[in-house]
């Protein structure tokens, strides 16, 4: 998965390289309620950081969520220009990797809703995903690493849609159980635990039957 997708630009908006653009100095150190303040009353540093932050991260994540990753793209450029077109009347955001995760699934939900009738693409393009965790998420550590991970993948890919969203969120994303509510757009907090708290029974008898049968 290329973690630096080729993102056509904001029209009309200067995008500096990540890592060379003053937005990065300016904000890298300040409070997502603060970034988010500063975007939502004009500031083109703030919306230039939360572009350049965000954009590989919300691909990564749509990969997760679809397999057409031009239609991913589409989705990212797409949200970052209704934002800008809706700043001065935004609400206020506590967390703006769970807020936009929220944005990037509900869009790529509700155009796989819209395929279900057929224009060219099956449902199975979406919400169906197996999870892709990197070498360093702790699920995956320890000595037999290849054996273990084959054996997670398979157990993973065995859980809801909604659990194996949730223990991504979780377990790759790093986000607490408060962003996870958010992102997943559910009502409260407590549900979230209880998705994870559920999705992690259903690994650890999972694992151990897969571990029986090997």
């Amino acid at each position: 998965m290329n973690p630096n997708p080729k993102i056509p630009n904001i029209e009309h908006v200067p995008i500096y390289p990540l890592g060379h653009s003053e937005s990065i100095k300016v904000y890298e150190n300040k409070p997502d309620t603060d970034i988010w303040k500063a975007f939502n009353k004009g500031d083109e540093f703030a919306f230039n950081y939360i572009y350049r932050i965000y954009v590989a991260i919300l691909f990564r994540y749509g990969c997760q969520l679809c397999n057409d990753q031009s239609h991913i793209q589409d989705c990212i450029q797409n949200i970052f220009i209704d934002l800008r077109r809706r700043r001065g009347s935004l609400s206020e955001v506590q967390s703006i990797k769970s807020y936009l995760f929220k944005i990037l699934y509900r869009d790529l939900t509700r155009k796989s809703n819209k395929m279900k009738d057929g224009v060219g693409k099956s449902q199975e393009t979406y919400n169906h995903y197996s999870i892709e965790f990197s070498q360093e998420t702790k699920i995956i550590q320890q000595e037999n690493l290849e054996e273990k991970s084959n054996r997670i993948q398979t157990a993973l890919n065995k859980l809801t849609c909604r659990q194996r969203q949730a223990v991504l969120l979780l377990y790759e994303e790093g986000m607490t159980y408060k962003e996870i509510s958010v992102a997943m757009e559910l009502n409260e907090v407590k549900s979230a635990r209880k998705i994870i708290y559920r999705a992690l029974a259903t690994l650890k008898t999972l694992l151990s039957n897969i571990k029986e049968e090997i």
